[in-house]
């Protein structure tokens, strides 16, 4: 590669002007040896040359890169705007939208049957439903919610094991210890709650009994029913096609029996979960995942054909089925569940009756849509109201120009608008910026209070979190300004600072990166810092420009609060729920009031103290 700095050197002139430097020094240049190695005489004639080479392709290879930056940012410049951007994420959104409404319209938006059905481990013991987040309920919150009420477990030994994780959820100081082929009654005092475990191993008339004399004592009926039963019929009749068949014929007369108690109550039946054949003990090897997949089919089909209605129907677990599938080799002896499976099963059965009457924030599985507020109807109608008006003043406008709305003036000859015409125009502006407000407010409540769009919990891996900000960082190369500025934490550096900070906790809150501790111990700082420049800024307002007057103050809080208000109205959520603006808004109103009161210190008055004035210096160096 050549210098840049000159044109290049044809072959021909370029050996000249090699034998030229030879003959100034007085003596032939060497030729190289046949052998293709050069003695140690040629290679110390042939370095100082060399060296000077080197340096000039290096030399021009760091202008060729600079010189395709250059040309890079400036057609990334020019086709990726803001405007572009802008568009492209208006056209996404739009087009995700109707995607997730068509797909919610026509494939079931059950969240009920989805918590139940389906789901996948996202790692570390973590069940992520299929388009809906699952709460994981705590001791206190289950009590809420069962308060006065009774629940029963039916069925065998899996069905027990179910029983404990669900009771131990209320007291974890529970033992699983007694005889197990038994009937386990549990009382919470505190909450007035009762969970029983019948033990009924087969599906047959004892087991149907008992659910009939539930529709007959209604006192004694219970709130929830689980029930599940499989492996001591595949057990007892060594995996037989005469027990299968006596199996589908018992659960068609416990199904009827079922459905009327499905009326009003919570009713659930188990699936079977696979098992691990290769830690089967010798008499529970006839337990083959083949003979499971036989009797579930057998539950399905009897229980779908005696349905009556969606909401007055048997709801079938298949949850723990599905995470049973991925956590069965850690199975002690095959058969029984590991207790991370178990509780997966109780909290998707926690979750599909809780949710309703709780409405935690972060489930959204079994959870209707909340009613809109009389606050969030008068908020919506204000926006629709400008939207409205910007249509009327946009038909307005355009039809006063078709008009021709330039009209001549005779005495000077040159046109003018009518003064209407200028009204429209500046009442256009404001009411365009109320409209993209109201869109901005509706997108957020669909996402966040409408099931338009699937939802799926948090869950931190490196790259949720890495791979944005490297590709944030390595964007942002290609967007840079030179600042005029020369004074430390100046206007522009002190923004630019707390944009960076601003994406960093943005990615931080949606990839869950507080479960990561590095990650949040440097976020919290960040969080400091954000807040420490807030302060700054309206403290260095204060000390240069000495203006405390009221538009002042209300024109900050305008900025701060404005946007957090109409999110509390629109979202139905209280003030403190955002909790960062009345944190900053607390400590401007405490510069405001440290800085304004008597006796003011101020860089204007301070030229007469020496000590002022040294704190001055040091503050803006």
């Amino acid at each position: 590669m050549t210098d840049a700095r000159r044109p290049a050197t044809p072959p021909g002139e370029e050996a000249a002007a090699l034998e030229g430097q030879s003959g100034q020094s007085g003596q032939p240049a060497p030729e190289p040896p046949a052998g293709g190695r050069l003695s140690p005489d040629v290679r110390s004639w042939f370095s100082p040359f060399a060296a000077s080479r080197l340096s000039a392709c290096c030399h021009g290879g760091a202008k060729m890169a600079v010189l395709a930056y250059s040309l890079g940012k400036r057609e990334i410049n020019q086709y990726f705007t803001i405007k572009n951007a802008k568009l492209l994420s208006l056209a996404a959104v739009f087009l995700l939208t109707v995607l997730h409404s068509l797909s919610r319209h026509y494939g079931g938006g059950d969240t009920c049957e989805w918590l139940l059905s389906s789901g996948k481990f996202l790692g570390e013991g973590v069940w992520q439903p299929y388009g809906c987040m699952m709460h994981r309920y705590k001791s206190t919150e289950a009590k809420d919610c069962l308060h006065q009420k009774r629940v029963a477990f039916v069925g065998d030994s899996r069905i027990r094991q179910l029983f404990y994780s669900y009771v131990k959820l209320i007291n974890a100081d529970v033992k699983e210890e007694g005889n197990k082929h038994e009937n386990i009654p549990f009382e919470d005092r505190s909450s007035s709650l009762k969970v029983d475990f019948l033990w009924y191993a087969e599906v047959n008339n004892s087991m149907k009994d008992q659910l009939m004399s539930w529709t007959e004592k209604t006192a004694m009926k219970p709130d929830m029913i689980v029930v599940g039963a499989a492996t001591w019929s595949i057990k007892l009749h060594n995996g037989s096609s005469e027990t299968l068949h006596q199996y589908k014929a018992n659960l068609t007369a416990v199904a009827y029996v079922l459905q009327r108690l499905a009326e009003s109550s919570d009713v659930f039946w188990v699936l079977q979960d696979p098992v691990y054949e290769d830690l089967l003990s010798d008499n529970r090897k006839m337990i083959t995942n083949q003979q499971i997949d036989w009797y579930n089919e057998a539950a399905l089909s009897t229980l779908s054909s005696a349905e009556r209605s969606a909401d007055l129907r048997v709801k079938i677990l298949r949850a723990s089925r599905l995470a049973a599938q991925e956590t069965m080799s850690e199975s002690l002896d095959g058969l029984h569940l590991t207790e991370s499976t178990r509780d997966v099963g109780t909290m998707v059965l926690m979750n599909s009756v809780c949710n309703k009457i709780l409405k935690p924030i972060d489930g959204s599985c079994c959870h209707p849509p909340p009613p809109a507020t009389t606050v969030q109807l008068l908020t919506a109608c204000f926006f629709l109201a400008a939207i409205g008006g910007f249509l009327a003043l946009n038909v307005l406008c355009s039809e006063r120009h078709r008009r021709g709305k330039h009209m001549a003036d005779v005495e000077s000859g040159e046109d003018r608008k009518p003064a209407g015409a200028n009204a429209a125009a500046t009442l256009k502006v404001p009411f365009h910026a109320v409209c993209k407000l109201g869109l901005i407010m509706a997108y957020f409540y669909l996402c966040d209070r409408a099931n338009v769009f699937m939802k799926e919990q948090k869950f931190y891996t490196h790259s949720t979190f890495f791979i944005p900000l490297i590709y944030i960082v390595v964007l942002g190369v290609f967007y840079n300004e030179n600042s005029k500025e020369t004074k430390l934490l100046n206007r522009e550096q002190t923004d630019e600072w707390k944009g960076w900070m601003q994406l960093v906790i943005l990615i931080y809150h949606i990839s869950g990166a507080s479960a990561f501790i590095p990650v949040y111990m440097h976020v919290r700082v960040l969080v400091a810092a954000y807040l420490f420049q807030t302060g700054y800024g309206h403290f260095s307002f204060f000390w240069l420009k000495g203006d405390f007057g009221l538009y002042r103050v209300c024109q900050v809080l305008f900025r701060l609060n404005f946007l957090v208000v109409v999110l509390c109205l629109v979202m139905n959520r209280s003030y403190q729920f955002y909790y960062f603006v009345p944190l900053v808004t607390f400590w401007f109103a405490v510069i405001y009031v440290t800085l304004a009161m008597w006796p003011q210190i101020l860089q204007k008055k301070a030229n007469g103290n020496i000590c002022i004035l040294l704190f001055s210096f040091l503050l803006h160096s």
